[in-house]
């Protein structure tokens, strides 16, 4: 991920830390700090609201926070009690969109739909068939289309330009002047 100084992104070191430290101490801008350490200005002021204490900012305190976060286990949200209410539900044909929206209200814990599908195309590689239960067929997503023809582009009712009348060949009325458009195979 490239900084709007096009330096590539690393985190902050614990002299870096020192240093924003030394300079809020001085009374510094958080801007011209970004600017003496070569970060940008967001990245100075999430690190100070993040690491900010009841005595302020300071350095090892910021670095143990930092560190602790880092190396903090994630959260895991897919339990047995979620995974199987995601597949009841996809048995019962809702979509991933319904069963996020309905989660919370049932089970306490909000899960994407983008994971939902996930947990669905990771089944299928194990060889499982949740898949099939998705509206759109066990295909990837697609855009809908209503009705089995595309018709989009089509002019419905027209006339084909053989058949039109000879006084349209004159051109002497309003609307006799119009451009033909030729498709062709595969809309070409």
């Amino acid at each position: 991920m490239e900084s709007t100084m096009g330096k590539k992104y690393s985190q902050l070191t614990e002299g870096e830390r020192n240093q924003i430290h030394a300079l809020l101490q001085v009374k510094v801008s958080r801007g011209k700090i970004a600017v003496i350490l070569g970060r940008d200005a967001s990245t100075i002021v999430r690190e100070i609201q993040r690491n900010h204490g009841l005595r302020g900012y300071r350095p090892l305190q910021a670095q143990r926070k930092a560190h602790e976060r880092r190396y903090k286990p994630r959260t895991v949200k897919m339990t047995a009690d979620v995974v199987e209410y995601i597949e009841g539900r996809l048995r019962e044909e809702h979509s991933p969109d319904q069963i996020s929206l309905t989660m919370t209200e049932h089970l306490g814990v909000k899960v994407s739909h983008e994971r939902i599908y996930q947990h669905i195309w990771e089944d299928k590689r194990q060889g499982g068939d949740l898949y099939r239960n998705l509206r759109i067929g066990g295909t990837k997503r697609r855009r809908k289309r209503y009705g089995r023809k595309d018709w989009r582009g089509k002019i419905p009712n027209r006339t084909d330009i053989d058949q039109r009348p000879a006084v349209v060949a004159e051109k002497i009325r309003i609307g006799d002047w119009e451009g033909d458009l030729v498709s062709g195979a595969r809309h070409q």
